[in-house]
C-alpha cells in the first residue's frame, strides 16, 4: 500500500481523529496512487495513523476511512452503511424521508445518502467515495432494499476535487415523476433528477415544523422559498397570508403545486432577486409578522467568509426593517465557512444598523439524521436563529 508521510508535528489533528489531511501537511507520497485509492497515513517518524482515500489533485489530499489497519473493501462499506441506518431507526422510527448517511459524521467522507420512501439518492463528493460507488450502492440495496437508487453527484465542490459530475440511475427502476414525499403531515413533490442537492432539503425538517408552530394568524414572508417547504408549513400552521420569493420560476411553480397538494390557501409568489425585492418592499413600507431567510451557501469555505458576511448582513438588515414589532425572524446560514459565533455577530450587527432591539429566542440546527461528529466540527454547517423584534 502506498503511504502518505506527514511533516513533523502535523499528526496532531489526526490523533484527535480529524478526518482530513491537507496538502500542506504532506511531506511525501510514495508511489503514484490513483484517484480515490486507499493509502496508509504515517507521521514523520513512521508511526501508523490510519488508512485513507487519496486525491493528489485536491487541497484535501487524504480523507480518513479508519484509524486502524484494516481492509477498505465492500464489507467495510456495508458495515458503515448498516451502522448509520440503524442509528436513524432509533432516532426517527416513523420517518421514511430521512438522511441515512451524513458523510464524515458517519465515518464515510464524501458520502451522502438520502431516502425518499422507496427511492434512495446517493450524492458522492470525494475521490474515495466515487471509487467505491458500486460497493456503496450494493450496500444500500442490501440493507435498505429500495426500489430505486439514483445518483446526484453534481455538487459544485466536485470542481475543487478535480472530479467529474455523475448523475443517473444506479440500481432498480427510474424514480417516480412526480415523486411524493411526506414530512410531519405535509406532502411534497420532489424532483430527484433536477432539484437542489438530492431533491429536497431534509436538514430543515425540524425548523419547518417550528415555523408551522409559530405561524398562526401571522403574515409571513418566505425568502429563497425554493419548492415551498417553509411556505407549506406556515400555511398549515394557520398563517394569515404567505408571500414566497425565489429567483427560480420553475421552483415557484412546484411550490404552488405543493400548496395545492396540501389543500392550503393560495400564497403570493414573487420571482426575482431576493435582495432587490426586499429593498423594493422596504421602499413600499411593507411589513410582516414572520420572515424566513434560508439563502443558498454564500461561503463554501472559510476563505469566502468575509464576502459572505457582507451578504448575510445586508439581507438580515433588510429583514429586520420589514418586521413589525413583536415579529419573528427565522434566519439561517448553511455556509460551512461561517461559524455559529460569526453568524450571530453578523445578525446582531444587522439589527443594530436596522435600528431595532432584537432578542434571540431560539437556536436552530438540522435534525438527528444530520449528526455532527465531535471530531469533525466542520459538519456543523447549518445554523439558525429565531430573533424577536421588540421595537424600533
Amino acid at each position: 500500500m502506498n503511504k502518505l508521510v506527514l511533516k513533523p508535528g502535523r499528526e496532531k489533528s489526526l490523533k484527535r481523529r480529524h478526518p482530513w489531511v491537507f496538502s500542506g501537511a504532506m511531506a511525501k507520497l510514495t508511489g503514484d496512487p490513483k484517484s480515490g485509492e486507499t493509502i496508509e497515513v504515517c507521521s514523520s517518524d513512521g508511526e501508523f495513523l490510519g488508512v485513507a482515500a487519496c486525491n493528489a489533485r485536491s487541497q484535501i489530499v487524504a480523507r480518513m476511512w479508519d484509524w486502524q489497519k484494516r481492509a477498505i473493501d465492500a464489507a467495510f462499506f456495508h458495515e458503515r452503511v448498516e451502522r448509520a441506518v440503524a442509528l436513524r431507526a432509533h432516532l426517527l422510527p416513523t420517518s421514511d424521508t430521512v438522511r441515512l448517511v451524513h458523510a464524515e459524521s458517519d465515518g464515510l467522507p464524501g458520502v451522502v445518502i438520502d431516502r425518499y420512501g422507496e427511492t434512495v439518492v446517493l450524492q458522492l463528493s470525494s475521490a474515495g467515495a466515487m471509487r467505491w460507488r458500486d460497493a456503496i450502492a450494493d450496500a444500500v440495496m442490501g440493507i435498505v432494499q429500495p426500489h430505486t437508487i439514483y445518483e446526484r453527484s453534481d455538487a459544485d465542490v466536485l470542481a475543487l476535487e478535480g472530479l467529474q459530475p455523475s448523475v443517473g440511475l444506479l440500481r432498480g427502476t427510474s424514480p417516480a415523476s412526480p415523486l411524493l414525499v411526506y414530512e410531519t403531515g405535509a406532502a411534497f413533490e420532489v424532483d430527484v433528477p433536477h432539484g437542489h442537492k438530492t431533491g429536497f432539503y431534509l436538514d430543515q425538517r425540524a425548523n419547518r415544523l417550528r415555523v408551522r408552530e409559530l405561524a398562526e394568524k401571522r403574515e409571513v414572508l418566505d425568502c429563497f422559498a425554493y419548492t415551498g417547504g417553509f411556505t407549506v408549513n406556515a400555511l398549515a400552521g394557520g398563517a394569515a397570508k404567505v408571500t414566497a420569493i425565489d429567483s427560480s420560476g420553475p421552483a415557484l411553480e412546484l411550490l404552488q403545486r405543493n400548496v395545492a397538494l396540501n389543500k392550503l390557501p393560495a400564497c403570493e409568489c414573487l420571482e426575482g432577486d431576493v435582495f432587490q425585492l426586499l429593498r423594493k418592499m422596504r421602499d413600499q413600507a411593507r411589513s410582516f409578522d414572520l420572515i424566513v431567510l434560508d439563502p443558498p451557501k454564500f461561503a463554501p469555505t472559510a476563505a469566502h467568509a468575509e464576502k459572505a458576511s457582507r451578504a448575510y448582513k445586508d439581507i438580515n438588515l433588510l429583514a429586520f426593517k420589514l418586521l413589525r414589532p413583536g415579529g419573528l425572524l427565522f434566519t439561517f446560514s448553511c455556509s460551512g465557512g461561517v461559524s455559529r459565533e460569526l453568524f450571530q455577530k453578523i445578525v446582531a450587527g444587522a439589527a443594530l444598523d436596522a435600528g431595532v432591539d432584537a432578542q434571540i429566542v431560539g437556536h436552530l440546527s438540522p435534525g438527528a439524521d444530520h449528526p455532527v461528529a465531535l471530531n469533525f466540527p466542520e459538519g456543523d454547517y447549518l445554523k439558525g436563529l429565531i430573533c424577536r423584534v421588540a421595537g424600533r
